[in-house]
């Protein structure tokens, strides 16, 4: 599909124009005034908020001065916040701003409000492609739920639509009490989860160092016995783990049986979501259902953090059908089998555009760096 093909109407216009669009009356955009402090302040207020909108995750991945902070405020009350990843590419001169589920919009025990998306989505295409010249990517958490409101307004703001399928995920409302959860389990999975209680597993659960050291031995010996590649450095979570504040660090559970590890997972609970980041189990867990009690744990512990959805991050049941099984069966009754809207790029003139377009195509080395700041937002392993 040619480029000019996948414009349309305003996304086409705004891009041979590239001028900022003014704000609407009450809205003020700020950039890079905030120090790690303040940012987690804000991004407290948000019920989107996640773990890749935290300071620490990007500052790890990608270094302190390769990102940046937008807060975007209405009468002076912040409204939206969002925090980039700022990649430049060599040779062919292409920079780009990348904001991995972001910005963030949707403030605590208030009603959603899409003018407020729009504007956000607006004061960003100002700054990062108007004035600064860079790509903008985003992947906002927008499903396919309600996707011709918000995929009109990213159109109508000037972004072009994602070429490709996007990303399935199922989505737990765990808001009702616990017992009514557990009875909206399917029913194969809730008996595992019975014996898996009647084996007098021993669960350990926190945040320290050495529970992710016992996890990353158990995900190795995963990933060596299936052949996988390791999807995500676990080793750039580990040190992620350490510089987040310790109310917003990831939870590590930990299954064993007579003294053995069996079964680990990894969750994350910031916002009103939580979000299930690693698991892993080996033989003996595969016997004893240890990942069945660790998972059951997990939303007891992101219900009393206050959340009231579980994302089980992502599914693919013709190339992963054992985890799509595994997921559907907590999903339950109580799940949602939703697609993520998509990536949205925003571009300073047609010839970045053409050139970006180019590069996610027809060079394998020029994607995977752009990857680095596109769709996936994943790196090589490297060791402590």
């Amino acid at each position: 599909m040619r480029l000019c093909e996948r414009l349309k109407g305003d996304s086409l216009q705004n891009i041979m124009s590239a001028k900022p669009i003014p704000l609407e009356e009450g809205y003020t955009a700020e950039f890079d005034r905030v120090d790690k402090h303040e940012w987690y302040k804000i991004i407290d207020q948000f019920s989107d908020a996640n773990i890749y909108q935290t300071w620490s995750y990007d500052a790890v991945r990608c270094g302190e001065g390769n990102i940046s902070h937008f807060v975007l405020r209405l009468a002076n009350e912040i409204v939206c916040a969002a925090q980039a990843r700022i990649v430049r590419i060599p040779v062919v001169g292409l920079g780009a701003a990348y904001f991995l589920w972001g910005p963030l919009w949707q403030l605590r025990n208030q009603v959603k409000d899409p003018s407020v998306f729009r504007m956000a989505i607006r004061a960003l295409r100002n700054e990062y492609v108007c004035r600064r010249g860079l790509i903008l990517r985003i992947l906002p958490i927008l499903y396919n739920d309600n996707p011709g409101l918000y995929l009109n307004i990213l159109l109508e703001e000037g972004y072009t639509t994602p070429e490709k399928d996007s990303q399935r995920t199922l989505i737990l409302d765990i808001q009702p009490p616990i017992e009514d959860l557990r009875k909206k389990l399917k029913q194969k999975w809730r008996n595992c989860l019975n014996r898996a209680e009647r084996n007098n597993l021993e669960l350990i659960e926190g945040t320290e160092d050495s529970l992710f050291a016992d996890f990353i031995g158990i995900y190795r010996e995963l990933l060596q016995r299936k052949k996988f590649k390791e999807p995500n450095d676990i080793n750039e979570f580990r040190i992620i783990q350490r510089e987040l504040p310790p109310e917003l660090k990831m939870r590590i559970f930990i299954c064993q049986s007579g003294g053995l590890i069996s079964a680990g997972a990894i969750f994350t609970a910031i916002g009103g979501t939580g979000v299930y980041l690693f698991g892993a189990t080996n033989d003996q867990g595969m016997k004893n259902n240890g990942s069945y009690l660790l998972q059951w744990k997990a939303v007891q512990w992101m219900k009393n953090n206050g959340c009231r959805y579980y994302n089980l991050n992502g599914i693919n049941p013709t190339l992963n059908p054992g985890s799509y099984h595994f997921k559907s069966g907590i999903s339950g009754k109580n799940g949602k089998d939703v697609h993520y809207l998509g990536r949205f790029d925003c571009y300073s003139g047609v010839i970045s555009a053409t050139l970006a377009h180019t590069a996610d195509l027809a060079f394998p080395f020029m994607k995977k760096i752009i990857s680095f700041f596109g769709l996936r937002a994943r790196s090589k392993p490297r060791e402590l």
